[in-house]
């Protein structure tokens, strides 16, 4: 599991005019998963996410009550390294890969983290204002 986490003063999701997802003061979660992830990957990575000490004063979304918006995003395991189209095969197909991001904001809610998400195979409108700026690659 691949994640890419931003410190952002607001962010949004909006999916064909709607807005399905937005925070402010909080943290942008771009999510990806390969083959190999396990519903014990996509706990460790909730908590790990929520634990991250990205926030002002070296503080987490779990110290701070910061509300986290959560994308899911293969593309983070495209391989471009050969020619100029990348491939996506350590990308999980999708049947695989909605299960685990829906296991990883179930586990942050556990957590009593304030989730919003975008909507999975959908094309979505992503903004973002961040904060510091801070961003951080989680790969588990």
């Amino acid at each position: 599991m691949r994640a890419v986490v931003q410190t952002v003063g607001r962010a949004s999701v909006t999916v064909d005019g709607e807005v399905v997802g937005a925070i402010t003061d909080g943290l942008l979660v771009f999510l990806g998963v390969t083959h190999s992830d396990t519903v014990e990957t996509a706990r460790t990575m909730a908590r790990k996410v929520h634990e991250l000490r990205i926030l002002d004063d070296e503080r987490s979304a779990a110290e701070v009550g910061a509300p986290i918006l959560l994308v899911s995003q293969f593309t983070l395991y495209g391989d471009a390294r050969k020619g100029r189209r990348p491939s996506w095969t350590m990308a999980a197909p999708a049947e695989v890969a909605e299960p685990l991001i829906e296991a990883v904001v179930a586990a942050l809610r556990q957590r009593g983290a304030k989730v919003e998400t975008g909507r999975f195979r959908a094309h979505m409108l992503v903004e973002s204002v961040n904060v510091g700026p801070r961003t951080l690659l989680l790969d588990l």
